[in-house]
């Protein structure tokens, strides 16, 4: 029985407490009458964040070319939304709780931080990862400049005593393919020319002298014999006409050299699959790094090369024009300088065959320090 009182006293004391007292006052009696306590509503839950955009489920870390970039996303709480802050900034919501904040990012990855705080302090916080890369915009893209192509492929020769050749037509043929198909070269824009003569040779680069502009870019490509005199330090190209009794019909390096400057081109770049002139390089360096800002590498002026090596003969099978063609047809990079075309393949050449590929500027034809760029279709 005691225990029963205990415990009812215990509840009454208990009850009391979340009571007010409540006065109703007539004219004969007060009465003073307990009422229950109000209790204030709780909220433990913490807001909801979704972002509109950029869309997320499509990458992750989402990428932009642009430097700006606008966060839209919406805020939800049953309590309300006491404070919204997109990476430390204090951030209005609009209609609906939706807010749009207006992001600079910086050159690579950047981290967008947002909190919501509610009504009862509950936070929540959203992070997303953005990587910026500026856009590269080359004027081929705008209609103004054209690529432009002279492939040269020689397997027969007129003199007995120079032998024919199995592949460079057949290696040309596959380059013109690879241009074409997956690069910004134009069918009509690039010419083949299969066993020329010497004469062939100066009308096509005459025709190209005359035909191209400052927006275009031009690349030449030669497979067949050479020869590099090292006593007189000067190259040849040994055209199917050319005879080994003299140099009548052969084509010298520094006859391609004064074409080149003439040539008003962006961009030339000459692939040879033979020898040449050791003169003509102002450079041979090997580049470990592939250069960063491509835009401005197209933007300056160049007159680049590279040359299976500096053999006086060049291979029938070339490892050379073997991995060019592997590299080219297994990028797949939007844009592809040259020097980075070159640094993919080099040491493949080197390791499968007896020759050392060369790469630089060719000398006093014009180079400004940019870049032939490849553009993925």
């Amino acid at each position: 029985m005691l225990k029963r009182i205990y415990f009812l006293i215990i509840f009454l004391i208990l009850y009391s407490m979340n009571m007010d007292s409540q006065v109703i006052t007539s004219e004969k009696s007060t009465i003073r009458i307990k009422t229950k306590k109000e209790v204030k509503p709780t909220d433990k839950v913490s807001p909801v964040i979704t972002i509109m955009s950029p869309d997320l489920e499509s990458a992750d870390p989402v990428v932009s070319h642009e430097e700006n970039i606008s966060i839209v996303g919406k805020v939800t709480d049953e309590s309300g939304i006491k404070t919204l802050f997109v990476n430390g900034i204090s951030t209005e919501l609009a209609k609906d709780n939706v807010f749009v904040s207006q992001i600079l990012l910086k050159e690579g990855e950047n981290e967008i931080s947002v909190v919501a705080i509610d009504q009862f302090d509950n936070v929540q916080e959203n992070k997303l990862k953005i990587e910026y890369y500026p856009e590269i915009v080359f004027r081929t893209l705008n209609g103004k400049g054209s690529y432009y192509a002279l492939l040269i492929g020689i397997d027969n020769y007129q003199d007995p005593a120079i032998s024919d050749l199995d592949n460079p037509i057949s290696d040309a043929s596959k380059f013109e393919e690879v241009l074409v198909s997956k690069y910004t070269f134009q069918k009509d824009q690039v010419l083949l020319l299969k066993n020329p003569k010497s004469e062939e040779i100066i009308i096509a680069l005459d025709e190209l002298a005359h035909k191209i502009t400052p927006d275009d870019n031009l690349l030449i490509y030669y497979a067949g014999h050479g020869w590099f005199d090292e006593r007189a330090n000067i190259g040849y190209w040994l055209p199917s006409d050319a005879k080994q009794e003299n140099k009548a019909n052969w084509f010298r390096n520094s006859t391609l050299c004064d074409y080149l400057k003439e040539i008003n081109s962006k961009h030339t770049l000459l692939i040879a699959d033979a020898c040449f002139g050791g003169s003509i390089f102002k450079t041979r360096a090997a580049f470990a790094d592939a250069p960063k800002a491509i835009n401005m590498l197209y933007e300056l002026p160049s007159r680049k090369a590279m040359t299976s090596g500096t053999l006086t003969e060049v291979p029938d099978r070339s490892a050379f024009v073997k991995y060019l063609l592997e590299r080219l047809n297994d990028n797949t990079e939007k844009y592809l300088t040259s020097e980075q075309l070159f640094s993919s393949f080099r040491m493949a050449v080197i390791n499968n065959s007896d020759v050392v590929p060369q790469y630089g500027e060719i000398y006093n034809v014009g180079d400004e320090g940019g870049d032939f760029v490849f553009i993925r279709k």
